[in-house]
């Protein structure tokens, strides 16, 4: 990274066969039904992922056995346009309660019941020298890109 110059951050854009409440509703209360089972940090099966609707509320992931592991945090809670996330995970995907960068993320209605998502997740440079790494990673079809997609399919069979 170049001192001065801040990294973009990662951006996708997708639109849904789905009404902005349920784009929303799915995306925040139905985590645990789409975000896919290969990204947990859990050592048993996960049964949930789980974010509590409010500003301050947290961002995590519950295993069979009752174990938790911490994502982040609600900074802000705009249902259903919008909703801004502390995503506590280092480099080494491991939770950090010290650390946190921004991922917004926004519901944005079009015509015939479309809705569009905007997802930012920013402040990559506070990865350190992990930065080119976890922006591959984020910015690969096994980030950001999978991700939405596995969203986009239920919160359209959910319409």
């Amino acid at each position: 990274m170049t001192l001065g110059i801040k990294p973009a951050p990662v951006r996708r854009s997708l639109r849904i066969k789905a009404g902005q409440q349920k784009a929303f509703d799915v995306f925040t209360a139905g985590m645990g039904r789409w975000w896919p089972p290969s990204h947990s940090l859990l050592t048993a099966p996960r049964a949930d992922v789980v974010m509590e609707p409010r500003a301050g509320g947290r961002w995590y992931e519950r295993a069979v056995d009752g174990s938790e592991c911490n994502w982040g945090r609600v900074v802000s809670w705009e249902p259903p346009g919008r909703v801004l996330l502390a995503w506590q995970l280092t480099g080494e995907w491991r939770f950090d309660p010290d650390f946190e960068t921004a991922l917004e993320i926004l519901f944005l209605p079009e015509a015939d019941g479309i809705t569009r998502i905007e997802l930012e997740h920013r402040d990559i440079e506070k990865f350190g020298e992990a930065e080119e790494a976890v922006r591959r990673s984020l910015d690969s079809d096994g980030g950001w890109t999978g991700v939405l997609r596995a969203f986009a399919e239920l919160a359209e069979q959910a319409a």
